[in-house]
């Protein structure tokens, strides 16, 4: 904890001297990266061959990790390389905040603004008044009270946008509000979203990729390289080497801390651990807990559909990527969840959990699927108090004191979608989530 803390201080007090203690790799060679072994920084490199098993096994495309900049482990699979591009899916979305931010700083917009200035009346199907108060951070921060639980929250027209909630009441994980936020940047600054992507980002860091409209979405496609640049980028607080692209540290601070007290994992479009609670997309359910207690509690991670990944940790100067399809297990179906079962492995590979905030006291719990009949077999190490199964409403559907391990559920009865299973063991409570298909 003391180093944590250090840690903490160095990234508050010292940040214009983080650009000298991290490497940036060159701008016009995107193949010269300079790497660094897992021997040479005492990492247990029998265990990575288990991490990167594990990673084919769940459909992986691509993993990078670096450490201070520097490549320690890079793979690809099947015939993914390098140069092959990739969906980000919404883990995009933490490229548009930087945006939002950049057009702020210069004058464009201010997030304290009505969506309406840039958007137009009749955005919307909500009365003038209810527009009127939904604004650019509402956007930033899924709380434009919008209602999600239309039949297409993709859908940008007005007639699919409407109101459910007063702004900042209510987080739900909304893409359609999301979305706009490309013509709110457009039409504020008059330049075309790839283009000032380009000379506001792309450009000064040596990424690549584009955005493409797909149905109601706009998705950045790249490669892997590229989104390891925009995660050491995010590292060091939007400094590259000794360019600072975002100088506006008190929106940094912000996109990177709670936004609202609804969801505390949550920033401007950025995923927080170490919140002690959180919610996930379409559910109106808080968790208690972090959504990885297997990673450094400093972490935050854009996070996308199928387990697309940045997830960056200053205090141990890691940034890890992935890419790849809809993950093979149920239990690494949803984002938040792929991400902390890296991280677990990775910690075995590190073999260096000094800094670690180990809160799920099931980390060793795994959920076994067998889809001929509907039923889960829980298996775990620790003896548990009690166990329950809940809907995403918070209906109690099954409860049993003292479980045996281990122990097999029946959901035959209940509808496809996400459940949650708490569990009690010394007073200590934890959440798994798991979807029946």
């Amino acid at each position: 904890m003391r180093n944590y803390l250090i840690a903490i201080l160095i990234l508050i007090f010292a940040q214009p001297l983080l650009a000298k203690d991290i490497y940036f790799p060159p701008l016009n060679n995107t193949l010269n990266w300079e790497k660094t072994s897992p021997e040479a920084l005492n990492w247990n490199v029998n265990k990575i061959d288990s991490l990167y098993d594990f990673l084919e096994q769940e459909n992986s495309k691509a993993i990078i990790v670096l450490k201070d900049g520097k490549i320690v482990l890079e793979k690809y699979f099947g015939t993914f390389t390098t140069d092959s591009l990739w969906y980000c899916a919404s883990s995009g979305k933490t490229i548009t905040s930087f945006l939002v931010g950049k057009a702020q700083e210069d004058s464009f917009l201010s997030i304290t603004e009505s969506a309406n200035k840039y958007l137009g009346a009749g955005w919307t199907s909500c009365s003038a008044e209810q527009e009127n108060g939904i604004t650019i951070r509402n956007q930033l921060t899924m709380t434009s009270g919008l209602d999600d639980g239309v039949s297409d929250n993709h859908c940008l027209a007005p007639e699919c946008l409407v109101y459910k909630a007063t702004p900042g009441t209510r987080w739900a994980y909304h893409n359609a509000p999301y979305t706009l936020l490309e013509k709110v940047i457009e039409n504020a600054t008059s330049t075309n979203i790839n283009l000032y992507t380009h000379s506001k980002l792309k450009s000064k860091i040596g990424m690549n990729g584009a955005w493409v409209t797909i149905g109601s979405d706009n998705v950045y496609y790249s490669n892997a390289r590229s989104m390891a640049r925009f995660g050491l980028l995010m590292q060091n607080k939007c400094i590259w080497e000794n360019d600072t692209l975002l100088r506006d540290t008190a929106y940094i601070n912000a996109a990177l801390n709670t936004s609202q007290q609804i969801n505390k994992s949550y920033g401007y479009l950025w995923w927080l651990n170490g919140k002690g609670s959180y919610m996930l997309p379409t559910l109106q359910f808080v968790f208690q807990g972090n959504y990885a207690p297997d990673a450094p509690d400093d972490m935050y991670a854009a996070l996308g559909k199928n387990g697309q990944i940045i997830s960056i940790s200053p205090s141990t100067g890691l940034v890890v990527i992935r890419m790849g399809n809809v993950p093979s297990s149920p239990a690494a179906d949803i984002a938040p969840q792929l991400c902390n079962q890296i991280w677990r492995i990775l910690n075995e590979v590190i073999d260096n959990k000094t800094d670690m905030q180990y809160v799920d006291n099931l980390r060793s719990v795994k959920l076994l699927t067998n889809t001929s009949n509907s039923t889960y077999t829980l298996n775990f190490d620790n003896a548990i108090d009690r166990l329950a199964i809940f809907n995403t409403h918070g209906v109690l559907l099954e409860k049993k004191l003292f479980p045996q391990n281990p122990y097999t559920f029946d959901m035959s009865g209940f509808p496809i979608g996400v459940y949650i299973l708490q569990t009690i063991a010394a007073g200590k409570m934890s959440y798994l989530y798991f979807i029946k298909r």
